[in-house]
Order: structure tokens, then C-alpha cells, then sequence
């Protein structure tokens, strides 16, 4: 299947150089992967060949076409299903899959693999971040989907996330306050939790309260209220509560920059801990119903002093 993907500019790509303005949007390929692409005529600028260096304005159109299929990355693709009716399923998605379609990723995604193993078409509803895993929620007919939006959109879908932070994390916060793009951040994406409003910021509401801690790590359960961008992580980073594993909130951003370009070293692997930031979606409640998601295995194999007592909730 030939894919072309395309994208007119907003204000953000204003006075920047191409290469620099696709290396920052979609960071699946470095700055000099896209000067290549650029170069071999896979990036058409308004309908025509351009130049890596050409400066860019907002309202222009960008086309990607590759001249050989994209080879998307390999994901975990052992998804359970939780419940399943005529109208719904509920599914335990791991780390490192993403939910729909997007960037270089299109049949390496949940919306996919679900699509093809169950012959038919799908809504999925409760979308996770590609690292975080645990419980997503789709529905199977326009009907139930419209529902489930409009529920969602309401605030009804309740959702109890748990997180392995680094720190001790020993009381419960109440985090009101405001998100932002973080403007002291190596990477652009990154966002930041403040408690007063800032220019451009969103309203933030999240729940935080303390499950386990072994003094070095702490085992957090999150509510979110609000439904933001890097709601969860963003908010404990900016407290002082960077998550294990992850390389954009975690202890050092440049772990992001150096993934990106593939060239994590053994020892960024080390202080990461986890293949995945530490992020799992372990209940949701929809319509009276709990549907709930054991935390990944590799958590209680590195971390087995804040499982004692089972599963969080």
C-alpha cells in the first residue's frame, strides 16, 4: 500500500529550515534522514522538489513520498482481551504499541492488529500514549461510539492510572494548575505543570496518591480529571517525581534525543530501568462497569518490594 502523507504548515513552522521543521513534527527520523529524503525528492514542498534549507512559512503544503515502502519499527503486539460484547471490547494494551495509526506507524498500531483479528471495524475511544500500557476501551458500532464519546466528553469514564516515579513519594497531592510547553526543555514537545496560568497554558487537574515506596522509588496512583497532552507525566516531573523509564519526564530529557536517533547506550539503559516509562492504565469505568489491567510483568521483576501486596488496585 502506497502511503502519502501530507500536512499544511501552521504558525509554528514559520522562519524555520525544513529539515528542522519535519526533524522536530516527526521525530521518527533524524535531521539527517529527512535532509536525504529531502534530496532524493521523497518531500515535495507545494507540489514541487525543493531544498533542505528552504524556509518555510505557515499555509504551505508538505507531502511525503517515500519511494520505497516505510518499515515500520517492531512493536509488542500481545494485546489481552479483557471483555468483549456486541458493542464494545476492552483490551489490555502492553508498552511500546501505538493506538492509531500515525507517523511512520500504520499495521504496527492496536487500531490494526484489533481490526484484522476481529474482521471488523472499530472505534477505539480511550487512546494511550505508545508506551503506556493497560486498558483501552473501543467500540464496535457508530452507535455505541457516539455514546462513549459523548460520556467521555462528560467526564463520566473514570480512569485510575499507576506510575513508578523515582523519589518518595509519601502523600496524597491534589495537582491543580496548568500545562505548557516547557520552554527551558531540550526537546520542543515537552510539556511542563505549573500552578499559576501561563500564556498558552491549559487547565490541569490531576489526583495523586501514594500506594508503596521504598524510599528510592514510589509506586503513585493518578486520577486524571482533566484530559491533557503528558497530563500524568508531565505533572510529576514538574514535582519532583521524574517516572522510571521514561525518556522525555524522566531523570535526563536527553534520553529522548538520543532514542530518537538510536543511539541509547548501555548506560542510559541502566538509569532508565524500564524499557517503557513506567506509565499503565490499570482500571477504567464505563456504564457501572470495571474494567481492570494487571501492571506489566517487568515492573514487579524490577521493582518486587512495591508489589507486596498485590496488585495496586
Amino acid at each position: 500500500m502506497e502511503r502519502i502523507s501530507e500536512i499544511i504548515t501552521g504558525p509554528e513552522a514559520n522562519d524555520l529550515r525544513l529539515d528542522i521543521f519535519l526533524a522536530k513534527r516527526f521525530n521518527y527520523h533524524s535531521r539527517s534522514e529527512w535532509q536525504k529524503a529531502v534530496q532524493e525528492g521523497e518531500i515535495l514542498l507545494n507540489g514541487q522538489k525543493t531544498k533542505a534549507s528552504r524556509v518555510l512559512h505557515a499555509g504551505e503544503k508538505i507531502a511525503f513520498v517515500p519511494k520505497n515502502p516505510l518499515e515500520e519499527p517492531p512493536v509488542a503486539t500481545d494485546y489481552q482481551i479483557i471483555e468483549r460484547t456486541s458493542r464494545y471490547i476492552a483490551v489490555n494494551k502492553p508498552g511500546n504499541l501505538p493506538c492509531h495509526p500515525s507517523g511512520i506507524f500504520f499495521k504496527h498500531t492496536l487500531w490494526y492488529l484489533m481490526k484484522e483479528d476481529l474482521g471488523c471495524d472499530l472505534h477505539i475511544i480511550t487512546r494511550l500514549d505508545r508506551e503506556t500500557s493497560g486498558v483501552v476501551l473501543a467500540a464496535l458500532d457508530p452507535e455505541t461510539a457516539s455514546r462513549m464519546t459523548q460520556d467521555m466528553m462528560a467526564g463520566k469514564i473514570g480512569k485510575r492510572y499507576c506510575s513508578i516515579v523515582h523519589g518518595n513519594f509519601d502523600k496524597a497531592i491534589h495537582a491543580r494548575g496548568y500545562l505548557s510547553n516547557d520552554p527551558h526543555a531540550a526537546v520542543h514537545k515537552k510539556r511542563r505543570f505549573t500552578t499559576e496560568e501561563v500564556p498558552e497554558s491549559e487547565s490541569s487537574d490531576t489526583r495523586l496518591l501514594p500506594i508503596a515506596s521504598n524510599g528510592t522509588f514510589s509506586l503513585v496512583e493518578a486520577q486524571p480529571v482533566t484530559g491533557r497532552l503528558h497530563q500524568i507525566r508531565a505533572t510529576l516531573c514538574s514535582l519532583g517525581y521524574p517516572l522510571a523509564g521514561d525518556k522525555l519526564y524522566g531523570v535526563d530529557e536527553t534520553f529522548f534525543l538520543r532514542f530518537i536517533d538510536d543511539a541509547l547506550t548501555e548506560e542510559d539503559r541502566a538509569k532508565l530501568i524500564l524499557p517503557g516509562q513506567a506509565l499503565h492504565a490499570a482500571e477504567l469505568i464505563w456504564d457501572g462497569i470495571h474494567f481492570k489491567a494487571p501492571v506489566p510483568a517487568v515492573w514487579r521483576e524490577k521493582f518486587p518490594d512495591l508489589f507486596k501486596g498485590g496488585e495496586p488496585f
